[in-house]
């Protein structure tokens, strides 16, 4: 992320991206890291609860080396959730639960600052139409960057962890219908494949292709700009 933004050659539009994104990501890595430890609590296994970690307070969820990635690279990870399945009545099927509420919780915030974004997009516009080109006007434009960024980054969040490859949360969900011995013989191995798959993502992110990224940026324009042309043909 940041990585992409310097090699524009403009560090003040790196700053400021930077400054914008930051609080946005934490939000995404906490209620991402909680949804999980609040599934896998319901499920059984109060785990996550006795070590406090069912809160978005951002400290609590932190990998310093994950966010240092996920700032430069736009791509990183949070602490993960201890998650202990002896609690878990049916171990595979409550797994996979777990594991889908941290993209189901990044999909929901998504939609949601997509939504806000195609409202206050469409007012900005509305207002610009309207001939406003005061300070409302820049704050409406303001709060509609943010609520673009805000549903790009939970959406990238989301895609990023579905790949079906360990140790993302994909694989959790869709090796949950392989046999056991299978299983767990494949998450033996999750942590080399993480970092073979990190080393893959950042040698496309140096090149300029990230498809996880392009899919993530055109979902908010694909919810929030039908809205926006809404508000403007309601207002204009």
């Amino acid at each position: 992320m940041l990585f992409s933004i310097l090699r524009s050659g403009d560090p003040l539009e790196a700053f400021l991206s930077l400054l914008l994104t930051l609080p946005i990501m934490l939000l995404a890595l906490s209620l991402h890291e909680t949804a999980h430890g609040w599934v896998a609590w319901r499920c059984g296994d109060p785990t996550a609860r006795n070590l406090g970690r069912l809160t978005l307070n951002p400290l609590k969820h932190i990998d310093p080396m994950g966010l240092i990635f996920l700032m430069i690279f736009g791509y990183g990870w949070a602490k993960p959730v201890p998650i202990n399945t002896r609690y878990f009545r049916k171990p595979k099927r409550d797994m996979a639960l777990t594991a889908a509420a941290g993209p189901a919780a990044n999909l929901l915030l998504g939609l949601i600052n997509a939504v806000l974004y195609g409202l206050f997009f469409g007012l900005s516009y509305a207002q610009a139409l309207l001939g406003s080109t005061g300070m409302l006007l820049t704050f409406l434009s303001i709060l509609s960057e943010t609520f673009f960024y805000a549903a790009a980054i939970n959406f990238m969040f989301m895609l990023f962890n579905l790949i079906p490859i360990p140790p993302f949360d994909g694989s959790r969900i869709a090796l949950a219908f392989l046999p056991d011995r299978i299983y767990f013989g494949i998450m033996r191995y999750e942590r080399q494949i993480m970092f073979g798959l990190l080393i893959v993502m950042l040698v496309l992110s140096n090149f300029g292709y990230s498809p996880i990224g392009y899919v993530a940026t055109k979902l908010p324009n694909l919810i929030g700009n039908p809205i926006a042309q809404g508000i403007v043909n309601l207002l204009v």
